[in-house]
């Protein structure tokens, strides 16, 4: 059903559309929904570009947040202005879903006010009046890409404008030199599991390592009402060592699920 629901939202073709702004392009890793429109089309540039990693605020002038990814690199971003009969959260989906599909890493995911003031994300992040909307109807995502284009981010905005209009941004951004390790965040651990229904670790082969057994801990214990499954070749060392690290276990199984690495399942 994803994957109809997929195709009956999206166009795969590159071709333009009469009334995108001259001179644009769809970027080729995320597909366009049907009858949106290019309204903002700013080709590759080289820059210094910081992604944040956490909710954003404005204090004394300055932009602050929790974390960020800042490299140099090129810069292409699209900005769609989706049909009345799609909304800003069908267009993001799909597009985080068809990223997902090509096993993109989710890094940060953040919805509605836990993101911030959409005026900085519009004016500050993306220079881009056309994506102030309310806070409360906003989303952003930042992905990292699999390997071999693992120095590739790519950024996902979406906004619904106080007249009804949404949104969809997607910047891509290949990096100049080497990114090294980036690590999503434990609440962006927890929205996946919850929107998903699982998270795939297919590095996580050997016995628990403290820095993901951190995260992946502390990401459960955001909400403890959640039961899951854990499956991989070291199964229940990890859940042994998530006990540990404070997850109820009550709250854990072991899954038969086979793969080559740590999968979590959310049980419904």
């Amino acid at each position: 059903m994803r994957s109809l629901s997929l195709l009956a939202l999206c166009s795969f073709s590159s071709l333009s559309f009469a009334a995108d702004v001259p001179g644009s392009q769809d970027l080729p890793i995320v597909p366009r929904m049907v009858d949106a429109q290019i309204v903002d089309y700013r080709p590759a540039a080289e820059l210094e570009r910081i992604y944040p990693l956490g909710s954003i605020r404005k204090i004394s002038g300055q932009l602050r947040f929790d974390g960020q990814v800042s490299a140099r690199g090129n810069a292409t971003s699209v900005t769609y202005e989706l049909p009345p009969e799609h909304s800003a959260t069908q267009a993001f989906t799909a597009a985080r879903e068809a990223l997902q599909k090509q096993d993109a890493q989710l890094l940060f995911w953040c919805q509605a006010r836990d993101c911030g003031e959409s005026s900085l994300w519009a004016n500050e992040v993306f220079g881009n009046a056309k994506l102030y909307g309310a806070d409360n109807e906003q989303a952003y995502l930042l992905l990292r890409l699999a390997a071999p284009k693992d120095n590739t981010l790519v950024a996902l905005y979406s906004i619904t404008r106080g007249n009804r209009k949404a949104y969809l941004h997607v910047e891509q951004f290949d990096a100049a030199a080497p990114l090294g390790d980036l690590l999503p965040t434990s609440a962006t651990l927890l929205r996946e599991l919850k929107s998903t229904g699982e998270l795939d670790f297919p590095k996580l082969i050997n016995a628990p390592d403290d820095t993901w057994l951190r995260l992946i801990s502390r990401g459960l214990n955001l909400d403890t009402t959640l039961r899951i499954s854990v499956s991989g070749p070291n199964a229940e060392a990890w859940r042994q060592a998530l006990i540990d690290q404070g997850v109820r276990a009550a709250r854990m199984e072991t899954g038969s699920i086979e793969g080559s690495g740590l999968h979590i399942q959310l049980l419904r």
